[in-house]
């Protein structure tokens, strides 16, 4: 910006967005003095370098409200756990598929996993049956993202919301 600028010569684009062709960088700097506007690299690499003239503070600031507006409307997607065992009772089961539905409705993927304990992991097909299960009684909200895998002790499955038919 301004005296940092260190090509000779510059191609400058006025504040408007015309362009007043390739200049001596004195010349483009003694422009954008006598309009009280900074003279602005904006392609450093290109040869001629690029130079605008515009009010840097503005400039600087409007980038910042934009970058603030952005970040207000984007939403966090969350990765919500829920574990199980592969003997798991049927209002454990219940609870668990309650939960998993409200973290769907909020928008969050939920990690379900089953954590198997001991000589359980040599009937890993039971665990397998618990998660089909569970992704069968949420399909109406949630898709299967990553089928049931077995990492481990525990064997897991990602479910996604669905989303909304626009």
């Amino acid at each position: 910006m301004n005296d940092g600028i260190r090509a000779r010569e510059v191609r400058v684009i006025d504040e408007d967005g015309t362009q007043l062709g390739i200049m001596q960088l004195r010349d483009a700097r003694r422009i954008a003095e006598e309009k009280n506007l900074d003279l602005v690299n904006v392609a450093p690499t290109a040869r001629p370098p690029v130079c605008r003239i515009m009010d840097y503070g503005k400039f600087k600031y409007e980038q910042s409200k934009k970058e603030k507006e952005a970040r207000k409307n984007q939403k966090v997607v969350l990765l919500k756990e829920v574990r199980m065992t592969p003997n798991i009772e049927e209002h454990d089961f219940q609870v668990k598929l309650k939960n998993v539905m409200k973290f769907l409705a909020e928008g969050d993927k939920v990690k379900v996993s089953v954590r198997f304990r001991g000589r359980e992991i040599t009937h890993s097909s039971i665990g397998q049956q618990v998660l089909m299960r569970l992704a069968q009684a949420a399909s109406e909200q949630a898709i299967v993202e990553r089928f049931p895998k077995l990492e481990g002790r525990s064997m897991v499955m990602i479910l996604a919301p669905k989303q909304p038919s626009a």
